[in-house]
């Protein structure tokens, strides 16, 4: 993206299409919630889709962008130990889908990073 606002955009795009998912497929996502939490895995799912939601609204919106911003790469710290359950859970799938489990635990560093440059260009 060549100009915050469009990187901004660009992230409250991504958290809203996560959030979708998580709702809308929680299926997917219930296998890799952590053990360690407590309660079912599919609260976890559903709460992590109603965060993601709501940090893009606040992405979106040049009065919140700010906090938006470090919610953000909060939020991709905090999913980090699910990424890493899936990749160690998916060890044995075949090699697209190790690829796909693997890749999804170092993308959280440039997500971190995008998210707090954001929150830097927010007001």
């Amino acid at each position: 993206m060549t100009n915050r606002r469009g990187e901004a955009a660009a992230l409250a795009g991504l958290l809203a299409i996560a959030g979708v998912t998580h709702l809308v497929r929680p299926g997917f996502y219930d296998p890799i919630v952590p053990r360690t939490l407590p309660g079912p895995a599919r609260f976890w799912t559903y709460a992590s889709g109603v965060a993601e939601l709501a940090v893009a609204a606040a992405v979106a919106h040049p009065n919140t962008r700010r906090a938006g911003g470090r919610a953000a790469a909060a939020l991709f710290v905090a999913v980090l130990p699910a990424n890493v359950k899936m990749a160690v859970d998916w060890r044995h799938r075949r090699p697209a889908k190790r690829a796909i489990a693997y890749g999804r635990v170092p993308v959280q560093v440039p997500l971190i990073w995008w998210a707090l440059r954001v929150a830097r260009a927010g007001r």
